[in-house]
């Protein structure tokens, strides 16, 4: 893996993780602590440990993939073909990041709980799609980026618990 590339993964998925942070300490501070919650919400303490092991994940295995599309390009006849794979890798990579930090907009920044669970599932597909991407250049690092995907269909039913129990409340008057 070249630092080069790992040195890009891993600030574009501290971008996210940085527009994540900024739009949810407000609302932790101030109206998420009086929603209704499942029982099953783990303890605050869990999410910064998740996400920034995640993130990590997702720079790394990235990473990974991104130089294994360089290798394979640089040997291959048909150098058209890999690079548009790459073009392929880094946009559904790019969208994945969005979608990874719309969701902390839409969630906590905007309190639209409904939008958000839509949002969680749809990023949940796009962290599958990201992880058989990976997998499909570098088995071993797309087993390992798994545990996103994972994360996020939790994340999915998470969401979408908290807004059913709360569905009749005005977060916008916060």
């Amino acid at each position: 893996m070249r630092i080069s590339t790992l040195t890009g993964t891993s600030l574009a998925t501290a971008a996210a993780g940085a527009i994540g942070s900024i739009v949810t300490r407000p609302a932790v501070e101030t109206w998420y602590p009086r929603l209704k919650k499942p029982s099953f919400v783990p303890p605050a303490w869990v999410f910064p440990v998740a996400w920034t092991a995640l993130y990590t994940d997702i720079a790394v295995t990235s990473a990974v993939a991104i130089d294994g599309l360089d290798e394979s390009a640089a040997g291959a006849t048909t150098g058209d073909a890999k690079n548009a794979t790459k073009q392929a890798y880094l946009a559904a990579l790019g969208a994945n990041l969005a979608l990874n930090g719309a969701w902390s907009w839409i969630y906590f920044g905007k309190g639209a709980l409904g939008t958000a669970s839509v949002a969680a599932a749809v990023l949940t597909v796009s962290s599958a799609d990201l992880a058989r991407r990976t997998g499909a250049v570098n088995a071993p690092a797309g087993a390992a980026l798994a545990a996103y995907p994972a994360w996020c269909a939790f994340a999915t039913v998470l969401s979408t618990s908290t807004w059913w129990l709360n569905r009749d409340r005005d977060l916008v008057s916060r």
